[in-house]
């Protein structure tokens, strides 16, 4: 299922952290320490295996920087969106 640029905005307002920027969603996360992010980062690498849909990962010592793009050339999906949610549960139990 794909989104209209408003059903979009009310979707991504329902996911903590995560701003609609051009053809992806991006969330930083913040951590207390170093490690803690890394363990964040292998629980967003199984997941993302687990959906074949991988996000790019930008990490800068505790932040951990996740952009989300549209596996669809059609635009962003519930795809996209369940994932979100599901890297914001791993951040949840991780720090």
């Amino acid at each position: 299922m794909h989104f209209t640029e408003e059903e979009l905005r009310e979707q991504v307002s329902k996911l903590e952290g995560w701003k609609l920027e051009p053809n992806m969603m991006v969330r930083k996360y913040m951590f207390s320490e170093y490690m803690k992010g890394i363990a964040f980062v292998d629980e967003v690498a199984a997941i993302s295996e687990a959906f074949d849909h991988h996000p790019h990962i930008t990490i800068d010592y505790k932040t951990v920087i996740l952009r989300l793009s549209a596996k669809e050339e059609s635009g962003l999906a519930a795809l996209e969106f369940r994932q979100a949610h599901e890297f914001n549960e791993a951040f949840d139990k991780t720090r």
